[in-house]
């Protein structure tokens, strides 16, 4: 036995190129819809794009553009706590499940939402889940993704909430026609400062140089491939030897074979 009519929303924000930086879905979040969409029909899913922040984002229909038919934004400044006006609007529209990503691209992206959305509406939370299997008596059994391709499958009571990896099936193609002419629902709930933001201290984050791989070779041959191969993209190596590395190398294999004597 199942919901006669399953409802499922689905949390989406504005995402970031992470070359460009331009404004972009959010790719785990876009998964997350293209997960809820790719349902079969015989569920009888009805599907509902929730955002918290700026209705004017352009980016937001870039969701729009993936064939739902609106998408509802409740709106707030990136001052506001998005858990203050998502858990009263989740309570009164009780969905059946609640689909996020993973964290977000842009702002905090700490990826607690989730967990502190299942907290405060009481239902459990299933972490980085790639599929839905089947939906049956009320509850779903699910395909979380695990490290080097696993997968491990739970079952879970509805409602719940999952938050979508990106080892799930990536998100259909942009609809240019269909994102011009979704439509944006604007909400304006009572909203709540983030007390704990305005304590904190932003500064742009600078990369940490990463600790590269040493080298080593025991025979001549070894130095020898070492000493000539020619650099690669990727994962760098360092080769710790004398500047005549090269033409040491060389002596040694000719040596070993038996062309040269010592």
């Amino acid at each position: 036995m199942q919901p006669d009519t399953l409802n499922i929303a689905v949390l989406v924000s504005e995402g970031q190129h992470p070359v460009s930086g331009r404004a972009r879905r959010a790719h785990q979040d876009a998964c997350a819809l293209e997960l809820a969409l790719s349902l079969p029909p015989s569920l009888n899913g009805k599907v509902s794009a929730i955002h918290a922040g700026d209705p004017e984002q352009d980016a937001l229909r870039d969701y729009l553009g993936m064939g739902i038919d609106g998408l509802t934004v409740l709106n707030q400044t990136a001052e506001d706590d998005a858990l203050a006006v998502l858990t009263p609007y989740l309570s009164e529209q009780q969905p059946d499940i609640l689909l996020t990503g993973v964290r977000a691209e842009c702002g905090e992206g700490s990826g607690l939402l989730p967990y502190l959305l299942a907290e405060r509406l009481g239902w459990p939370l299933v972490t980085g889940i790639a599929a839905i299997e089947s939906i049956e008596n009320d509850e779903a059994s699910l395909l979380q993704a695990l490290p080097r391709g696993q997968r491990r499958r739970i079952k879970v009571r509805l409602p719940f909430v999952a938050s979508v990896e990106s080892a799930a099936a990536e998100p259909r193609q942009i609809a240019f026609a269909k994102a011009r002419r979704g439509n944006i629902a604007r909400l304006t709930p009572a909203t709540e400062a983030d007390l704990a933001r305005a304590e904190w201290t932003l500064s742009a984050a600078k990369s940490r140089p990463k600790r590269l791989k040493v080298s080593t070779a025991k025979t001549a041959a070894d130095r020898f491939k070492q000493a000539t191969a020619k650099a690669q993209g990727g994962k760098g190596q360092i080769i710790r030897d004398d500047p005549q590395a090269a033409a040491k190398a060389i002596y040694d294999l000719l040596v070993e074979e038996g062309v040269l004597r010592k």
